[in-house]
């Protein structure tokens, strides 16, 4: 891009659409993949998924107690002899005599000839011992219907049925069903691999930096981000401001990545390394009419995109939720996060002419409040919001209970 850019900035909603056409094809054709349930948590289901079996397997008992004739236990109480054993795991079909009972464990197969459970809790054991059955007669205290604490085979699913639906993103509960049915793998589709990069001689990771240096937050930032949207981290590396050590990064970057999001080095001041590197390949440097986030780029570098972000701490974030997080979401087969509506609680003023994200929080009753200030470097603050108040460029001031748009973190 020639000349200045802040001189016309450009719209949020141009940016964003430009970064949602760059995305788009990564989005229409997703890659598939099968992967074991053990690595399935948080994966998108490719296709609908059908039982392959019905479930329960097989008819089996709800309770601990006795399985028994619902026509022998009209009339109670009754005293029937225990005429064998089916504990959990027994694999020998059994069958009931009419006029006696079998003692039955929680999950067991229910013996053909009985039609209902009675819980022990019901019984009493008035002769042998739970630790020898042989000639042992129980006391039915209570009388039960036909079907009472039977699990029918196939009353949650029958084989053929659909477990899930594609597009479902599997929790806990989803895999609990699928190993059910005795199904140890699905298909899903293929996570984006996404590289992440920061710039900045002044960057160092944990430890004690020296005078004049900071850590890098954005880095574990803008990764958590990434697996949060339904990506996965193919690249995390860090520059220096020399260019040919962030073109190394970035070229290994390129190699292994779907897309590439970088931050900082992209404003119009000396040691820009990231700007430097991206113009020779078409980059449009650009500023957009946000606050924070104002400097963005974007560039097609090897056929991958790439994405740049200004790099205080408070604008990578902001600039991801903006412009990355629903295009990302979408390639991952998950539903965009929708803007809420909510009240200001106390009256804010503005910059005219940027649109503000402001850090706000939002509680029980629809009103958010502003957390800490509008400043980029005060990535405290930012933890302490749990939305972006979206402040409309044309407005100097809002008042106190007024309608605002907020974006959730």
């Amino acid at each position: 891009m020639t000349g200045d850019p802040s001189a016309h900035p450009r719209s949020v909603e141009d940016h964003a659409g430009i970064i949602a056409r760059m995305l788009e094809p990564l989005s229409e054709e997703p890659d598939i993949e099968t992967v074991p349930l053990e690595a399935a948590l948080g994966r998108v289901t490719a296709d609908e998924v059908r039982s392959e079996v019905d479930l329960p397997l097989f008819r089996n008992s709800q309770m601990d107690g006795y399985a028994v004739r619902a026509a022998d236990i009209r009339s109670v109480p009754v005293a029937l002899e225990v005429s064998g054993d089916i504990p959990a795991g027994h694999t020998s079909p059994m069958t009931l005599i009419a006029g006696t009972a079998l003692r039955i464990m929680t999950g067991a197969p229910v013996p053909s000839g009985a039609d209902t459970i009675v819980p022990v809790e019901d019984t009493e054991l008035v002769l042998g011992r739970d630790d020898d059955l042989a000639g042992a007669i129980v006391e039915i205290r209570r009388s039960r219907r036909a079907g009472e604490y039977v699990r029918e085979r196939g009353s949650d699913v029958h084989r053929g049925d659909v477990l899930l639906p594609a597009g479902t993103r599997l929790g806990p509960r989803h895999l609990a069903a699928l190993a059910a049915a005795g199904i140890a793998s699905v298909r899903v589709r293929a996570r984006l691999r996404v590289a992440v990069l920061t710039t900045g001689t002044e960057l160092v990771g944990s430890g004690t930096p020296v005078f004049g240096q900071v850590y890098d937050a954005n880095g574990i930032a803008l990764a958590a981000l990434v697996e949060e949207a339904g990506a996965t981290v193919s690249v995390r590396a860090s520059s220096d401001d020399d260019p040919a050590a962030f073109e190394r990064i970035l070229d290994d970057a390129l190699h292994r990545s779907d897309l590439v999001i970088t931050s900082g080095g992209i404003s119009r001041g000396a040691y820009e390394v990231v700007r430097e590197v991206l113009l020779p390949h078409g980059a449009d440097v650009t500023t957009v009419a946000m606050q924070p986030g104002g400097p963005q780029a974007t560039a097609v570098v090897g056929g991958v995109p790439v994405f740049a972000f200004p790099g205080n701490p408070v604008s990578t974030q902001v600039s991801f939720v903006v412009f990355l997080r629903d295009p990302l979401r979408a390639a991952a087969g998950l539903p965009a996060v929708p803007p809420v509506e909510a009240a200001l609680s106390e009256g804010l003023r503005s910059v005219p002419g940027k649109r503000q994200f402001l850090r706000g929080s939002l509680d029980d009753s629809g009103a958010v409040s502003p957390v800490s200030g509008p400043s980029s470097h005060l990535v405290a603050g930012m933890a302490r919001a749990d939305v972006l108040i979206d402040v409309p460029a044309e407005a100097e001031a809002l008042d106190a209970g007024a309608a605002v748009t907020v974006w959730t973190l």
